[in-house]
């Protein structure tokens, strides 16, 4: 059964899910978009024996705005996940993101690495060299409200989805990602460009996976698999046929994710012997 309730948390209030007991997992979703990405593998996950957090980030899908407004800095999402990991006493959850919460993950890493079991960075890379351009994304702030932005947001999905993922499918992530608040997605997008995690990857002190699916357009792989090696002991995997969303294109996605869990187990467990 998932549990939804509020908490205050980065002084706003926050909806956030859990379902099931064990090893926790905190899942992070991606740009403009929210927890309900992690729909089909939350239950899922729980069946395989964790306990799974799912927040809405601020100003996403129920959670109450940002004081001050949409966010453009990561670093402000990943001490509001600390604060949150805080408040709901988590002892050495894992955490896995995607997109911005890929990134989000890598930084919260950086932040409390010795208190993590491990992080699981999906269409992550360090820095994205100033892609996409900021002050184009600067700009369309100023025409959110344009009657085509919710177009493009579907035909830009569809674009990011990987060749394997069947077309039915693809239309209902596409359709699912039109519900995005533009500002919001923006400013994300802003923070995804900006932020910068090379100089502190090396600090990492949990185990860490980096995913970047092949058809991923907004993704240099090679810039993963770079990012994976600064990360003491980090490996990279390359998804052939998967885009920008692997646990919305990836059928199963939580058994998948389970094997990545266990193999971040198991290095913990030979670090300790």
């Amino acid at each position: 059964m998932i549990e939804a309730r509020y908490l205050r948390i980065g002084g706003a209030l926050a909806y956030v899910e859990q379902a099931g007991a064990g090893p926790a997992v905190l899942c992070l979703h991606t740009a403009g978009q929210s927890g309900v990405q992690w729909r089909h593998a939350i239950g899922e996950l729980a069946a395989l024996g964790y306990r799974v957090i799912v927040p809405d980030l601020p100003g996403h899908g129920r959670s109450e705005p940002a004081p001050g407004g949409p966010v453009d800095d990561l670093g402000r999402y990943a001490a509001w996940c600390v604060e949150l990991i805080d408040r709901l006493g988590l002892d050495r959850p894992f955490v896995v993101g995607c997109s911005i919460g890929g990134k989000i993950t890598l930084d919260i890493a950086t932040r409390i690495g010795d208190r993590l079991a491990g992080v699981v960075a999906m269409a992550a890379d360090a820095h994205t060299g100033g892609r996409p351009g900021v002050r184009g994304l600067r700009r369309e702030l100023s025409d959110v409200a344009a009657a085509s932005r919710t177009d493009r947001t579907h035909l830009g999905t569809l674009a990011v989805v990987g060749r394997s993922v069947p077309a039915e499918r693809a239309e209902l992530i596409a359709t699912m990602h039109r519900r995005e608040d533009p500002a919001i997605s923006t400013s994300d997008l802003i923070g995804w460009a900006t932020h910068d995690l090379r100089a502190a990857l090396g600090s990492i002190g949990c185990p860490a996976h980096l995913v970047v699916g092949a058809d991923d357009l907004w993704l240099d792989a090679d810039a993963v698999r770079w990012a994976a090696a600064q990360i003491p002991g980090a490996r990279a995997t390359v998804l052939d046929g998967i885009g920008h969303y692997p646990m919305e294109e990836i059928d199963g996605f939580a058994r998948v994710l389970h094997g990545w869990l266990a193999e971040l187990s198991g290095e913990v467990a030979a670090g300790a012997r």
